[in-house]
């Protein structure tokens, strides 16, 4: 296996971290569930810098965001498949 571009914890994530400097938009990204070491691919639809979080499916508005298997926030907005998802279209339902 190459080099994956995107990681994912559990396979009920809806969002997965990229792993790599510098990832373009059209990017076809190897993402690696480290749960049970699968794989798939995924193509990114914005330059998305490391750490940051792209949607593996279409995510609704109101929808909740799903992470290391966890309840991580809620979509302020719908966020396409390979779109970045940060505070700009998250948020925490904390408050």
């Amino acid at each position: 296996m190459s080099q994956p571009h995107l990681l994912v914890h559990e396979l009920k994530d809806s969002v997965g971290v990229v792993v790599v400097e510098n990832l373009k938009a059209g990017t076809d990204m190897l993402a690696v569930v480290t749960h049970d070491n699968s794989s798939f691919r995924i193509t990114a639809k914005a330059d998305i810098p490391i750490g940051h979080k792209v949607a593996l499916k279409d995510i609704a508005k109101g929808d909740t965001i799903w992470k290391y298997g966890q309840d991580i926030g809620i979509a302020k907005a719908a966020i396409g498949k390979g779109e970045h998802l940060h505070v700009h279209n998250v948020k925490t339902k904390r408050w």
